[in-house]
């Protein structure tokens, strides 16, 4: 009996959405892979059109897509972009969302509440994609929503890289802005040669959202530099509210490192007009002139994500660009 020997090959393909082409752009150049060209519209009524111009079949397809403001456009798009891969017969498509949609609600606080995290990675899983990788998680345990593999990857070396060589000698201290981010501020406290870590306690009434009671700081702050670390920055008031009570403590400086900068109004005016000297962030997510501050240091996520991706591509290890961490 015969048969019919073919060469395993495998070809890694850059796909991008609409939420912010840039960024794919930026990792196609570190990769060495032009995102691939796609006719992607919206008829009269809304409805979303994507067709991508090259054969993708047989292809390890890598999506891009940054789900900024106007969150359900781009979250459908992404589904849409996956399905049409899915019945072009792409070998395995996964998603890379560096900001993952509707991440805060990721557990019920109440009775008759969603659980929206999961039902976005019920979403991605129907439509078609077989993995996906993300950046800095509002919380880690959003990676068993997706059944598949997830990659989490961290912004924090980034982030530490820089504020270490810019405020290099002098006293820092740590401030988690709540007590749901110590952990995360543990951690940014050993990536900085163990310096002091302090955090808010604050209150919220779960009624109002993005109204935020900050009450007072406990840890040692006088006379130090403040870095104040949160995985994003959405309307301002928890970083805002933080940065008031470390001044009125007595802190020296009051910096603000994070990963996705989503400054919905009023965030720009409540940054712009706080003790806050500088917000470092990553470019996770689009910043349009009118969010733009002068006391706003934006860091390239690229070369990160597409380590990452190259890593996938080559079925070598993700954990290993963080030193095991998870």
């Amino acid at each position: 009996m015969g048969s019919i020997v073919a060469e395993n090959r495998k070809s890694l393909m850059l796909f991008s959405g609409r939420g912010f082409p840039d960024l794919a752009k930026e990792i196609g150049e570190v990769l060495g892979v032009a995102p691939t060209p796609a006719d992607a519209y919206e008829f009269a009524n809304g409805e979303i059109f994507v067709r991508f111009k090259d054969s993708v079949r047989g292809s390890d397809a890598f999506v891009v897509q940054s789900v900024t403001h106007g969150v359900n456009t781009w979250v459908m798009e992404t589904l849409i972009m996956v399905d049409a891969l899915k019945r072009g017969s792409a070998k395995r498509i996964t998603v890379v969302l560096p900001f993952y949609p509707y991440a805060r609600q990721d557990k019920k606080h109440r009775g008759r509440e969603p659980i929206s995290a999961r039902l976005v990675a019920d979403l991605l899983k129907t439509a078609g994609a077989n993995r996906i990788l993300t950046v800095d998680l509002h919380t880690a345990q959003i990676q068993g929503f997706f059944d598949g593999p997830v990659d989490h990857l961290f912004a924090m070396d980034i982030l530490a890289e820089y504020v270490e060589h810019k405020y290099a000698g002098r006293p820092m201290t740590v401030v988690a802005p709540d007590s749901g981010r110590v952990r995360v501020a543990e951690r940014w406290t050993d990536r900085l040669g163990g310096c002091p870590l302090a955090f808010i306690h604050k209150t919220r009434d779960p009624m109002k959202p993005n109204q935020v009671v900050a009450n007072r700081v406990v840890g040692e702050v006088e006379g130090r530099v403040c870095l104040i670390v949160d995985d994003m920055i959405d309307t301002g008031g928890t970083i805002a509210k933080a940065a008031d009570i470390l001044k009125e403590s007595g802190a020296a400086e009051i910096v603000v490192a994070s990963t996705h900068a989503l400054l919905s109004d009023p965030a720009t005016e409540r940054l712009k007009n706080s003790p806050i000297s500088e917000v470092v962030v990553t470019n996770t997510l689009p910043l349009p002139p009118e969010k733009q501050l002068d006391k706003l240091t934006v860091l390239s996520i690229a070369p990160l994500l597409a380590r990452a991706i190259r890593e996938v591509f080559d079925d070598g290890s993700v954990t290993t660009l963080f030193g095991g961490l998870s």
